[in-house]
């Protein structure tokens, strides 16, 4: 998510459906798979990270610096597969669908236990995909189609829906559907989320807000003889040259987004080995529309015409990367190749600030946080572009922590901001983009275009693919057309890692899974 480039791939629904329903517990999923030979236990592994987690509630928080922390703790029913492009069992084995589509009975994996002991059961799924709907200001809006969740037995859960609801596997693999045990094991919810308990590989240990995190391994956990780490550590070090400091001095293992004008060097760097894996990454230009002049169609399209993104793609991303298109990234199912968006045309974004309520241009400015040097790259490349327009754009630097709240706050004018995708299904990213009343005012913009979030919602209540393209086409050709944020490029993941760490891998959807990590000696 905010969060935050390959083959296009169109997945049918009811294959994707096909393929979680036949999961079994057998031998353990395909996403548990081992680092490769023997891994070696023990060791600490520690990330150093852009910025630091907001939360540790998965059913409200939107960022990904808490997401992949908490995502350790607690997990779904379901689970992205590694190609990131379907969903597989993973705290359920299997499901029967009833004929009209309506009602999902799902059977879990035995063995299952909280990182307290505590045998999971169905009545902690029932709480927790409950919560998961209460939470109006959250990830609520996933789960509207649930009409009620049961538990006959400690084993079976049954979802009963209101209405036949295309992504509900891809929505039960959603962090905001992980288990939790029932009523937070006699705790008010924001006492349990002050150290979170779930099934996951590792437990709670601390957090030092400002400066680290850390999980220990959990001794419960129900994939055999994993996690192999003792523990994993994220601190917080938004500088770029003090987080590849302290990974060529071995002080961190993982460096989260290095500097792409590093990549090359890091490339050949002894000890060092530099990742780039396939990515669902999607960066923008958010545009507040609570603020003047940008309620205004003509200035967003301007600005977004005056983008030269293939430029960015070279200055920024040294070329790895390439312009953006769409709302969605290539990777996501019912992406329209076809859709062109606004690309770079300044005598089209002349004619539309001509149009526009302030044809001589204005003054406004660009929040990014501070220590990240791409990002200010990126500004300093939008200074230059928009004045042509006459648009006087100074760039405010605040801390990468004050600029994640002020962005969910809509306290700025233009901001950078990323997504990437947590399920294997456009629904997600679409809701939360476009829909005002989703919890995350359309991406944190104000955006509101009533047909555009008609066709949404009816997406998701429709299995036929080739319908719910048509849908879809209209919502990325709208949204673009729109200009509610400008598309700047699809790229990468980037992690540096030393070269004693193994088993590290990051989905297409940004999800990893340190079970499967071991640190050499």
């Amino acid at each position: 998510m905010t969060h935050r480039t390959t083959a296009v791939a169109l997945i049918a629904v009811g294959a994707l459906a096909v393929l979680a329903g036949c999961g079994s517990s057998g031998s353990g999923p395909s996403t548990s798979a081992g680092t490769g030979g023997t891994a070696t236990r023990g060791g600490d592994l520690v990330i150093a990270r852009t910025a630091d987690s907001q939360s540790m509630n998965n059913t409200t928080v939107f960022d990904n610096e808490s997401i992949w922390v908490f995502e350790q703790i607690m997990q779904p029913l379901y689970t992205v597969t590694p190609d990131g492009k379907s969903v597989e069992p993973w705290l359920a084995t299997s499901y029967a669908v009833s004929s009209d589509k309506k009602t999902y009975t799902f059977t879990l994996r035995s063995g299952v236990k909280f990182s307290t002991g505590k045998p999971m059961t169905s009545a902690d799924v029932k709480f927790s995909i409950d919560q998961s709907r209460a939470a109006a200001k959250g990830w609520g809006y996933i789960d509207t189609a649930v009409k009620s969740v049961a538990d006959p037995t400690p084993s079976t859960v049954v979802v009963s829906l209101k209405y036949p609801w295309a992504p509900l596997l891809a929505d039960l693999s959603l962090f905001s559907n992980a288990i939790v045990p029932a009523n937070y094991a006699g705790e008010t919810q924001t006492q349990f989320y002050t150290h979170p308990v779930g099934t996951g590989p590792f437990k709670w240990d601390y957090w030092h807000k400002g400066s680290a995190l850390k999980l220990l391994r959990n001794p419960y956990f129900w994939q055999q003889g994993k996690p192999y780490l003792n523990s994993v550590t994220w601190t917080d070090v938004p500088s770029d040259n003090t987080r590849q400091l302290q990974l060529k001095a071995a002080q961190a293992q993982v460096d989260e987004f290095p500097a792409w004008s590093t990549v090359g060097s890091l490339k050949t760097t002894p000890s060092v080995t530099m990742n780039l894996f396939n990515s669902t990454r999607t960066d923008y230009l958010s545009f507040n529309e609570q603020v003047k002049p940008f309620q205004d169609v003509h200035v967003r399209r301007a600005i977004s015409l005056a983008i030269d993104r293939a430029a960015l793609v070279k200055a920024v991303l040294f070329g790895n990367g390439k312009p953006a298109n769409s709302l969605f990234p290539p990777q996501v199912p019912y992406y329209q190749a076809a859709t062109p968006g606004l690309q770079h045309d300044m005598t089209a974004a002349k004619q539309e600030m001509a149009k526009s309520t302030v044809p001589q241009g204005f003054s406004t400015t660009i929040l990014v946080p501070s220590g990240f040097s791409d990002d200010v790259t990126i500004a300093t490349i939008l200074q230059s572009e928009l004045k042509p327009l006459g648009i006087k754009l100074s760039i405010q630097q605040l801390d990468p922590n004050t600029v994640s709240t002020d962005q969910q706050s809509l306290k700025y004018d233009m901001t950078l901001t990323y997504w990437t995708m947590d399920i294997p299904d456009p629904d997600e990213l679409a809701t939360f983009a476009v829909d005002p009343t989703s919890g995350a005012k359309s991406f944190f913009t104000a955006y509101d275009n009533a047909t555009v979030v008609k066709d949404t919602h009816q997406a998701e209540q429709t299995l036929a693919t080739s319908a719910r393209q048509s849908l879809y086409n209209y919502i990325q050709a709208q949204s673009a057309s729109d200009a509610f944020m400008a598309y700047l490029y699809y790229s990468p993941y980037a992690y540096a890692t030393t070269s004693s760490v193994h088993g590290f891998f990051v989905t297409p959807l940004g999800n990893y899974h340190l079970e499967n990590v071991s640190l050499s000696k």
